[in-house]
């Protein structure tokens, strides 16, 4: 559905934001970039949409070149962080914009915003002022609208930025339903790795203009390809190593590794999950720094540990296993949650 080649943008002849980007997103799949501030993300949809001239590579969707193709006639849709909806318009009215703007009858458009506020859950709003909603309600509208002309391609840039957590950890999962029901190609962008997670089927992380990596999430998750996209993840822990056979060398002491580990000089990831407590005197000596509460219900704990030697390093544990700050505890490492990464200098977390 949406290819691009080699793609370059320049601001002012010398910065950078996009450097030979390659991509492509096949019908009806969801794509979702990540990437910190900076890295081209935003960028990137922009030359899709048309917004901004890339200064070489090509954009092709549905294998037609857009090259000087205006945004309007691009066959996109577009929804943005803000929703930017029509404050002087109803519910309906706003849904009905882009029908109009193509042309739909009225009792076409009627039919269309109908069908689309039932599927966003809001049947009975279209007489409703959009400032009377609330964020998730005007999200739903945004949306409703953006798919209304039936795009070959809707792109979305941080469209749940502005809500709270628990909204956006039901809309992310509600978005990915409804977009596969209606075999929607979808371009997302945002810098929550877990909203991108639940909603792409394949993620693509950029650092500096440039794809650090591209799969499918499980894939990204459990195989990170560098020290930049397992921090940018939230992995911590990381370590020279030098690898033999299924055991590590580290300043953390020897760390077992899965069969099959590429051998010699590494850099050691170990997800949280991957740090074992273990009674008093076995393994790994530490000292807890501090304990960080996660999820709703407060029951995961992130336990940061200072060991005797080497950086600090980062367990994952209920919260009636945590101990407590200031106390010591042992752990050691579940070779399953062990991933050995390119060689690379990484300044010590902590």
């Amino acid at each position: 559905m949406l290819q691009l080649e080699d793609v370059t943008v320049r601001f002012g002849g010398h910065t950078t934001a996009l450097e030979g980007v390659s991509l492509r997103v096949a019908d009806g799949e969801i794509v979702c970039v990540l990437g910190p501030s900076g890295s081209g993300k935003s960028t990137l949809l922009r030359v899709v949409a048309g917004l901004q001239d890339a200064d070489a590579g090509r954009v092709l969707l549905a294998g037609r070149d857009l090259a000087g193709v205006p945004a309007h006639k691009r066959g996109v849709g577009l929804m943005f962080q803000d929703h930017q909806l029509f404050p002087q318009r109803d519910v309906a009215g706003n849904v009905a914009f882009g029908l109009r703007m193509h042309g739909s009858g009225r009792a076409e458009t009627e039919g269309r915003v109908a069908e689309l506020l039932r599927l966003v859950g809001l049947p009975d709003a279209g007489h409703r002022a959009v400032a009377a909603l609330s964020g998730g309600e005007q999200q739903r509208v945004a949306l409703a609208r953006a798919l209304a002309p039936r795009p070959r391609l809707l792109m979305l840039d941080e469209p749940l930025g502005q809500l709270d957590r628990g909204l956006r950890e039901r809309l992310v999962v509600e978005l990915r339903a409804l977009f596969h029901r209606l075999g929607t190609t979808a371009l997302a962008v945002t810098h929550d790795h877990g909203e991108a997670f639940a909603l792409a089927d394949r993620v693509v992380i950029m650092r500096e203009g440039r794809i650090a990596q591209a799969g499918g999430p499980l894939e990204v998750w459990q195989r990170p390809a560098d020290a930049f996209v397992a921090r940018f993840l939230g992995f911590d822990n990381l370590v020279p190593a030098t690898v033999r056979g299924e055991r590590a060398e580290t300043a953390w002491g020897t760390v077992p590794v899965p069969a099959g580990t590429p051998q010699g000089e590494r850099l050691l990831l170990v997800r949280p999950h991957g740090v074992r407590l273990r009674p008093a005197g076995e393994g790994l000596e530490c000292t807890v720094e501090a304990r960080t509460f996660r999820g709703g219900d407060g029951s995961t704990v992130t336990v940061l540990l200072r060991p005797r030697q080497g950086p600090a390093l980062e367990a994952a544990c209920t919260l009636r296993e945590a101990p407590g700050e200031g106390s010591g505890a042992w752990v050691d490492f579940d070779p399953r949650e062990v991933v050995a990464l390119p060689p690379q200098d990484v300044p010590a977390a902590g």
